[in-house]
């Protein structure tokens, strides 16, 4: 190897290396342990096409990928024989999918999600070209099921397409999927379609004391996980499951690769599949549990920690999000803090430790919360400058 490319890469290394300690703001697993796969890359592998139909390209990973799917099927109480999906390059993919399909079922419908939801799903629904209201939230970032019920009732004759969100961006919240079904039972409703943004609760919700309800038992048509966030794949991923019914409404056969052409991209990753594979294997439903389970208890111990010493934070409940007001920017920086108008957070993903929630209290307690703002110069002082 060339020796400028190996320093390079050592730079690359220890700098992400660092950086991936640091970060405390964002829901990505840090606990990884995937060297058993390292020999993969090495090797071309490309899952084209639909993923229960082999293709004439033999280079896949399809039987692993079948696997999970079949694995998130249970998790999420879909019948696996009524059930559809693929591994998406993340959860923004399986959201573009899964409006989608709500459009191919119904193209003059409305699509209603609240004003939390993630930012790619407007930049989704323009690219769909899907005619679209944003509802208001809560103060804790669920949906306003009154602004929702008026807004519906206004245009109870179309099909309505609503975006539920298990886990807002900011604050983790949680929209009653019993209240929303509540409004289409009101107005009756008749074409309507469910699609679930589980991108980082998704996979916790079915282990929380009182499960809410989101899943395919309670009527939804579609959702999207992320595998990067709480399973902590090192390469973003997802899974997106919908009714078959949706996915073959929009199948199409291939000739040239010989295989069903059901998803958004052609040639599909290969190995982030393996990945999940590897990782659901190795955790298994008990031990996805167990780091929900251990994220929480670390979620309630950093609240505490930050309402000791006086500092203005909250959680949703069953939430790993801590949200809290805005610091200096200097720790939003240290500590890699995303940030939205006066708010911040910290997600309590595998992988952090109590010693860096500790630090940032330390930090929080010991600088001044608000940055001093800028002050103009007297006119006296203009004058002697000039």
């Amino acid at each position: 190897m060339n020796a400028t490319v190996q320093e390079v890469l050592k730079q690359e290394f220890d700098r992400l290396t660092t950086m991936n300690v640091g970060y405390l703001g964002y829901p990505l697993s840090k606990d990884l342990s995937y060297e058993a796969l390292a020999p993969f890359l090495n090797l071309q592998i490309n899952n084209v096409g639909d993923p229960y139909t082999p293709s004439s390209l033999g280079i896949d990973t399809k039987e692993r990928e079948i696997e999970v799917l079949t694995f998130f099927s249970r998790l999420l109480r879909a019948a696996p024989e009524t059930t559809w999906g693929y591994v998406t390059n993340g959860g923004s993919e399986g959201n573009l999918y899964g409006l989608y399909l709500a459009r191919e079922a119904f193209p003059n419908g409305m699509v209603y999600y609240s004003e939390s939801t993630h930012y790619s799903v407007k930049k989704n629904l323009h690219l769909l070209n899907i005619p679209n209201i944003v509802i208001r939230s809560q103060e804790n970032g669920e949906l306003d099921y009154k602004d929702l019920d008026q807004t519906v009732r206004a245009r109870r004759h179309k099909p309505a397409i609503f975006f539920i969100n298990v886990g807002t961006t900011m604050t983790e919240a949680i929209d009653q999927l019993d209240k929303v079904k509540a409004i289409v039972r009101k107005y009756a409703i008749k074409d309507y379609y469910i699609h679930v943004d589980g991108a980082l609760a998704g996979v916790m919700a079915p282990f929380y004391k009182n499960r809410p309800s989101f899943d395919f038992a309670d009527g939804i048509d579609s959702i999207s996980i992320s595998g990067h966030k709480f399973i902590g794949a090192p390469i973003p991923c997802g899974v997106v499951l919908c009714k078959k019914e949706h996915s073959e409404r929009v199948a199409k056969s291939i000739s040239y690769v010989k295989t069903k052409d059901t998803t958004i991209t052609g040639s599909r990753n290969g190995f982030t599949p393996l990945m999940l594979w590897y990782a659901l294997k190795n955790m298994g439903a008990l031990g996805l549990r167990k780091r929900y389970n251990e994220s929480l208890e670390l979620a309630e111990y950093a609240l505490k920690r930050l309402q000791a010493i006086g500092y203005d934070a909250w959680k949703n409940p069953q939430a790993i999000t801590v949200v809290l007001k805005k610091p200096t920017m200097e720790i939003c920086q240290k500590y890699q803090l995303a940030v939205q108008d006066d708010m911040a957070h910290i997600i309590c993903v595998p992988g952090v430790e109590k010693s860096q929630i500790d630090a940032l209290v330390n930090d929080l307690d010991s600088i001044c919360l608000v940055e001093p703002e800028f002050e103009l110069p007297s006119f006296d002082a203009v004058l002697v400058d000039f």
